[in-house]
């Protein structure tokens, strides 16, 4: 008498949700839980940080949030999806990915379609809502880096090797942000390159050179433009005070902002800067407003965070046997966290204005879903560690046994 089929199918669809329930890394649970805090956060400062000049302007106070809050909506599903997909599909995704990417990007040049603001050219508005595709081409950039130097670890001794096609494409890719006129997001860009090269483990000798050029080509940049010399200069200026009306107004009114919030704050939704003081409250220095509403305590949770966030990322780094992980978790981590560093210390002053928004909080949707993809690439890869994967089969295959002994036993009463 031939078996009947249906116990069969029943416990493969039992391991198969076995397999979806399966346990996770600790890395995992640091990515997706600080990446998820950030973002509710950052939704929370942003309607704080609107809501205030939105009524005064008659508009809907509630509006800025609820376009940020699409993107999380968007955003959040598609990290956990990426966290399902396997490492074979990110390798095969790479060229799709940056000529994608730079194809979007250059649509910042189409009459109609393309944003200029504040002398940059680097946003497009489609259906009401603005994006700005050079977001993209950081996650496109990270990947396709790791793809090529991951097809090249043997080669990676010879310096033409490591320089073509990296320096001919990533020079490519960064000049389509360039003629925008966005030095910060270029100079992220150039740091997700360099951060690809070093946990790619080229010799010192062949990492160098490229972070020289990179200097000198941003040195020069800087140097050609007016309105760059002229945010340097205030920020070197020890007398900001009396440029108030000019270079130096953003950034006082930034430091104004952290340091009228003492260590516990004025209290959320209290914040003075936000009332058309601090110009970009919403978006590069909405870090300001944090630290004027919840103290020194919000400032450093904020940090904590993110130190979480890096703890994870350098986790995979360090525990992952295969290099195309570890290029791309190092690129994609330098980006994030080095990104949240630098938008920080603008806001600090430690740096000169560079206009780059603060990872996961800063008002803006397109950087809100390509940092929380980019978090679902580290997801992705947190799931294949050695000691996860290793711990899943193990799971899947005592609930394998278990469900078999259930099915044995009802077959035989």
């Amino acid at each position: 008498m031939a078996p009947d089929p249906k116990p069969r199918r029943g416990l493969a669809a039992r391991v198969s949700l076995g397999r979806v329930f399966a346990p996770v890394p600790s890395e995992f649970l640091f990515i997706a839980s600080t990446a998820l805090l950030l973002t509710g956060f950052g939704l929370v400062m942003v309607l704080s940080a609107t809501s205030a000049t939105a009524t005064a302007a008659g508009e809907p106070p509630y509006e800025a949030v609820i376009k940020q809050a699409v993107f999380a909506v968007i955003g959040i599903p598609l990290m956990f999806v990426a966290s399902r997909l396997p490492i074979s599909f990110w390798k095969r995704a790479a060229w799709p990915a940056l000529i994608g990417a730079v194809l979007f990007q250059l649509l910042v040049f189409v009459p109609g379609l393309g944003v200029e603001a504040n002398g940059n050219r680097n946003w497009i508005m489609i259906g009401g809502f603005q994006f700005q595709p050079a977001e993209f081409l950081k996650l496109g950039l990270a990947l396709w880096m790791g793809y090529v130097l991951f097809r090249k670890q043997t080669l990676l001794g010879l310096w033409r090797h490591v320089f073509i096609p990296v320096v001919p494409v990533g020079a490519l890719v960064i000049a389509t942000v360039l003629a925008g006129h966005d030095l910060g997001t270029a100079m992220i860009l150039v740091l997700i390159l360099l951060g690809a090269l070093f946990f790619s483990g080229v010799k010192l000798r062949i990492f160098i050179l490229p972070l020289l050029v990179s200097a000198a080509v941003v040195a020069g940049l800087a140097v050609t433009s007016p309105d760059r010399m002229r945010r340097i200069m205030s920020f070197l200026d020890a007398d900001c005070l009396a440029d108030y009306f000019n270079s130096c107004y953003q950034p006082l009114h930034g430091i104004w902002g952290l340091a009228g919030g003492g260590v516990f704050g004025l209290g959320l939704g209290n914040s003075k800067e936000k009332y058309d003081w601090l110009p970009a409250a919403a978006n590069d220095y909405i870090f300001a407003i944090v630290g004027e509403e919840l103290g020194l305590i919000g400032c450093a949770v904020v940090l904590a965070l993110f130190a979480l966030f890096a703890v994870g990322a350098f986790h995979v780094i360090r525990k992952t046997d295969d290099p195309f992980v570890r290029i791309v978790s190092g690129a994609i981590t330098v980006w994030i966290v080095g990104q949240a560093l630098i938008n920080i210390g603008v806001v600090l002053r430690v740096f000169p204005v560079l206009g780059v928004p603060l990872p996961f909080m800063s008002q803006g949707g397109t950087s809100l879903l390509s940092v929380l993809v980019a978090s679902g690439v580290l997801l992705s890869f947190a799931r294949t560690l050695p000691e996860a994967e290793a711990k899943r089969r193990d799971a899947i295959q005592r609930a394998a046994v278990r469900r078999q002994r259930a099915a044995s036993a009802g077959r035989k009463g």
